[in-house]
């Protein structure tokens, strides 16, 4: 069963709409008894780093998530911002993260954007996977996603890096260690490139 973590931010229902097309059974978690039937997990974020953690702290789900993605290593998709709370921290904020993959949360250095309007990086933009993981099959070329985001998550483990956008340089448009993902783009937003997304991580 995939859960949806409802923490009180990101559009879930979005989520459970794509899987309902999908006939992939999910549903969404607002307390803890609600993460008993997990077998995935996906942490949809927006909004500012420091909220975001507080948020999830407060829902009282945050010792049972380390539990299930630390000890019992189900699979987990960061989503956006949920993909940046996956780092130790942010320099958005002084909150700690999860920390469930190792990295550091950077604001873009808008020195280096050629683009009238810097930031956010907001609108459609191409992610090229690197290498081979399941989470990108049949996305491997010509993928679409849309973007919102002035932050970008920095791998300690270059490694853990499996696609790559560019924007004044290139980033890390998602991650992955373990169970561990994350994508820094909005698949509930991105038409079949996040269709095939959604449904390749059910599939994993």
């Amino acid at each position: 069963m995939i859960v949806i973590i409802d923490y009180g931010l990101g559009n879930v229902q979005a989520f459970a709409n794509v899987y309902k097309r999908l006939n992939i059974p999910c549903t969404i978690a607002g307390r803890p008894d609600d993460l008993e039937a997990a077998s995935k997990l996906i942490l949809p974020g927006v909004g500012a780093f420091d909220h975001a953690m507080d948020r999830l702290q407060n829902s009282g789900m945050r010792e049972i998530l380390d539990d299930l993605v630390l000890k019992r290593n189900l699979p987990v998709l960061g989503i956006c911002v949920g993909m940046q709370m996956l780092a130790k921290s942010s320099e958005e904020g002084v909150a700690a993260g999860l920390g469930w993959l190792d990295g550091v949360v950077k604001k873009f250095d808008a020195t280096k954007l050629e683009q009238k309007t810097h930031l956010p990086h907001m609108g459609w933009n191409d992610v090229k996977p690197i290498g081979s993981n399941t989470l990108f099959r049949q996305l491997e070329s010509d993928a679409v996603f849309y973007f919102l985001h002035s932050y970008y998550f920095s791998c300690s483990d270059e490694s853990n890096v499996i696609a790559e956008t560019e924007y004044g340089g290139t980033f890390a448009s998602s991650v992955n260690s373990g169970n561990v993902y994350g994508i820094q783009c909005h698949p509930e937003k991105s038409h079949t490139c996040g269709i095939q997304l959604l449904e390749n991580f059910a599939n994993l």
